[in-house]
């Protein structure tokens, strides 16, 4: 089995920061990337960020240059930095990997996902 537990959501005031961390652990044998996608009510899951395990990151048009994605490989997290949050950013943030397991293959996973909203 495999699980990915993130933290860090909660309030912010527009123009603030916040940091999510997304840990994976179960029997893993390889991670290709990880990444951060976004929901709101009544929309599509939307990509954030992507990174790979050999740290080439992806980003949505909307968080270029505010939200920046990075990864531990030696401890299977990773991390999305968001500065300059906007209302917009207001959603439910979940974390994605793609993992390789003995027997099993690759597989997608999700974290449960955790609330992030920028309200003054």
């Amino acid at each position: 089995q495999v699980q990915l537990a993130e933290s860090g959501g909660g309030l912010v005031q527009p123009g603030g920061s916040m940091r999510l961390s997304c840990a994976a652990s179960g029997r893993i044998s390889s991670i290709s990337h990880m990444g951060w996608y976004r929901q709101t009510p009544g929309k599509e899951r939307e990509l954030v960020a992507t990174i790979t395990s050999d740290s080439r990151t992806t980003y949505a048009d909307s968080v270029k240059g505010r939200f920046t994605i990075s990864n531990d490989n030696a401890k299977n997290t990773v991390y999305l930095q968001m500065n300059s949050l906007k209302p917009e950013d207001t959603a439910v943030y979940y974390c994605n990997a793609y993992i390789f397991r003995l027997g099993y293959s690759w597989n997608n996973y999700w974290g449960q996902g955790t609330q992030v909203t920028v309200s003054s």
